[in-house]
């Protein structure tokens, strides 16, 4: 594709390939993304955003909220439909039962919080490609697409050799370029890649990435706070 023309020293894929049609897209869009380069300096730049993103995941809550018709704290297939034509984003019905499958991890049949706001950044990377209008926002989500503009810049900071993927050896660099030779910046690297390899197979996808980092910043341990609660 284009990891010749970049000049990429490792095969983009290293005889991965993508599991569905969605990670395929999402891989590709990241692939330009990251050739574009990034203002990430360092993986500390991306930590001292965590509460300013984490506010900004909050307010997806009103939005979340909207959407969940029925208030039953999950987002429904029909519901996600609803949520598509009101901030008037443009999918086949593929596409979105694609979507919906990707962010339902837990298979119950509904996105909870952490899910969905997922779903809208993977939603803001794959509009990347359309006519801006200069007027009109991607999503009409002005205030959150920085938010996503700032993770998807993190994740094209992390993926050195620009491939669409984050591997250990790039998390490890990542890190280290940030500690300048601290000893306990491998173990920390590998902590990190850990909680983003959900399933186990050497390489972190920009979905993985999110996933990892509603926990990072906390959105996971409220959603549990309020189960509990309840």
């Amino acid at each position: 594709m284009m990891g010749g023309a970049l000049g990429v020293p490792e095969s983009p894929k290293r005889g991965y390939l993508p599991e569905t049609k969605l990670e395929a897209k999402m891989v590709e869009a990241m692939q330009e993304r990251a050739s574009k380069g990034t203002v990430m300096k360092s993986f500390n730049t991306i930590i001292l955003k965590f509460p300013k993103i984490d506010q900004s995941f909050r307010k997806c809550k009103a939005i979340f909220e909207e959407f969940d018709e029925d208030k039953n704290e999950v987002i429904d297939h029909n519901e996600l439909k609803h949520c598509f034509r009101k901030l008037e984003i443009s999918f086949t019905e593929e596409e979105v039962d694609d979507f919906f499958k990707a962010c339902d991890i837990n298979e119950n049949m509904g996105m909870k919080f952490n899910e969905f706001i997922v779903l809208l950044c993977l939603v803001y990377l794959l509009q990347e490609d359309q006519p801006k209008t200069g007027v009109k926002s991607r999503m009409g989500l002005p205030n959150l697409e920085a938010t996503f503009e700032t993770l998807v810049d993190a994740f094209a900071f992390l993926d050195k050799n620009k491939d669409g993927y984050v591997s250990k050896t790039e998390m490890i660099q990542a890190i280290n370029e940030t500690t300048s030779g601290e000893r306990s910046s491998g173990r920390i690297a590998m902590k990190r890649f850990e909680e983003m390899d959900w399933d186990k197979n050497g390489m972190v996808n920009f979905k993985e990435f999110l996933f990892a980092f509603t926990r990072w910043v906390g959105i996971d341990e409220a959603e549990d706070e309020d189960e509990e609660k309840a």
